[in-house]
């Protein structure tokens, strides 16, 4: 088996570093991966590369095995969007899991993907870095899987579960290893429909860190599926910060599904609630009847800015439909204006089931 090393760093600088931008100016994430994959247009034998060529199992639409297939193309687009103006970029890495692998019968690659992609980014950073000197900041991210911990896929068994905690905790700690030892800065569980499955992350993130003695910064970010005003495991936004606030993560916010406009409300309601940073990154738009998205950066640019210039963010970039072009413009409308500042809430007891329960005396 492959040896890879381990980083050497615990983590201390990349925490001073990011507080310090932090505290000077709302802080840039990237844009849409998947979006700027689909441009290249890449064939079955492209994602397969000589390595895969006699895969089993069919792989296009495995953007994360592109990391090892097409390492360039997958590094030229971390650059694209540091060079756009962002501070931070995630890994291509939303589904290295061996449970989202498994559906290629990938799952030995995981670790591996994690390591590579977080390589890949960091190589990004460096290079953006030298150009002109400002820090860039990688952000290894952990996605949902495809499998969901608190409901059943079966509507005739509605006890049935396809998945266990602990198989969550297993595969998102061999993820965590990999982004770790792989050079990554900062821990990202995004898109988070399932809260269980992001407490499975989390738990499984904390192993590793004192497994590896490391500690870096924790990002969560979770998705408000449709305009109900919910996660898909039915939380509202306060109930889902209500039960995660114990992990002590260094950004709370929201991404996907929702465009800037129907985002607004509930990244409101964390601006309000959250005592620590708050990070948007919304779809370009809703999708067209075709499925795409055709906000153009202008007009995201002018609803994410709003979100910065009403004190609501301490972190913004773009989820699904957003480009190079749309960071950039973004990068631009939040420049120059002061981050949320995080607020000191009154100590009380704070509960949560579907919705949020505050006991006042």
């Amino acid at each position: 088996m492959t040896q890879f090393p381990h980083r050497h760093s615990d983590g201390a600088d990349v925490l001073a570093a990011l507080t310090k931008a932090a505290s000077e100016r709302i802080l840039v994430l990237d844009g849409a991966m998947g979006t700027m994959i689909q441009r290249y247009k890449f064939s079955e034998s492209d994602f397969r590369g000589e390595r895969f060529a006699h895969w089993t199992h069919d792989l296009k639409g495995n953007n994360d095995l592109l990391i090892l297939t097409k390492p360039d193309v997958i590094e030229a687009i971390h650059l694209e969007y540091f060079e756009a103006g962002s501070d931070m970029v995630e890994t291509n890495t939303f589904s290295s899991t061996s449970i989202a692998q498994a559906d290629y019968g990938m799952e030995e690659l995981a670790y591996e993907l994690n390591y590579e992609g977080a390589r890949l980014a960091k190589n990004a950073a460096r290079t953006a870095e030298a150009k002109d000197g400002r820090r860039r900041f990688v952000a290894g991210a952990f996605g949902p899987t495809n499998r969901t911990a608190s409901i059943s896929p079966d509507v005739n068994n509605p006890g049935f579960r396809a998945i266990t905690f602990d198989q969550l905790r297993e595969a998102y700690a061999e993820e965590a290893r990999g982004l770790i030892d792989g050079g990554a800065d900062i821990m990202l569980v995004e898109t988070i429909f399932d809260t269980l499955n992001a407490k499975a992350a989390l738990v499984a993130i904390e192993e590793v860190f004192q497994e590896r003695h490391v500690r870096l910064p924790v990002m969560i970010s979770g998705t408000i599926t449709d305009l109900s005003g919910r996660t898909l495991s039915g939380q509202t936004t306060e109930a889902f910060w209500f039960s995660l606030r114990h992990a002590s993560p260094y950004s709370i916010g929201l991404n996907c599904a929702l465009g800037a406009k129907e985002m607004r409300a509930h990244i409101q309601t964390l601006s309000r609630v959250a005592d620590t940073l708050v990070c948007a990154y919304p779809n370009a738009g809703l999708p067209n009847e075709f499925g795409l998205y055709d906000e153009s950066p202008e007009a995201m640019a002018e609803m994410v800015g709003e979100f910065a210039t009403s004190g609501m963010v301490n972190i913004v970039g773009g989820c699904c439909g957003s480009t190079p072009d749309h960071i950039a413009a973004i990068a631009k409308a939040v420049k120059g204006v002061a981050p949320r500042k995080v607020p000191v809430l009154d100590a009380k007891l704070r509960l949560s089931g579907l919705e949020a329960f505050e006991f006042a005396a």
